[in-house]
């Protein structure tokens, strides 16, 4: 009988790290389209019942001083270090929806959506809407 409490008391555990790793909060690499290469880290974190994300890291060095100078509002003239670029995000069964998420090069903004990719929890899609258009990336989950 302590055998087969051991042994839910393992699945539980192991079950708790799987449901972790399936997590969109954390640290995500965005990835450049054309070289396939980290461009920046966002942490995507809950807030008021909502998920946000904000760049916590730009990877080059000699990008890192760069101001939002095509935002509006109170992201105008910001550094995109540190900058909140997603905003609203609520849970709907695996995904997250409802959501804006801005730009920093072009200063636009997207109602967007973002999920796990389900054959890999590594991997976080993206999508931004213009109407009926789309866009969806995928990120890679930080170590």
């Amino acid at each position: 009988m302590k055998k087969m409490k051991n042994i839910f008391l393992l699945l539980f555990i192991l079950g708790g790290v799987n449901l972790q790793a399936q997590s969109i909060f954390g640290k995500w690499h965005t990835i450049n389209e054309e070289t396939g290469k980290p461009n920046s880290i966002i942490e995507i974190y809950e807030e008021d019942g909502a998920a946000h994300g904000k760049v916590v890291r730009i990877i080059k060095e000699e990008d890192r001083d760069q101001l939002c100078n095509n935002c509006d509002g109170e992201l105008k003239d910001q550094p995109i270090e540190g900058l909140e670029l997603m905003k609203g995000f609520e849970k709907s069964g695996n995904e997250y929806v409802n959501g804006l998420i801005t730009d920093p090069k072009t200063g636009k903004q997207y109602k967007s959506k973002i999920w796990i990719d389900e054959t890999n929890p590594d991997r976080l899609k993206v999508r931004g809407y213009i109407a009926f258009f789309y866009k969806t990336q995928t990120w890679h989950r930080a170590q």
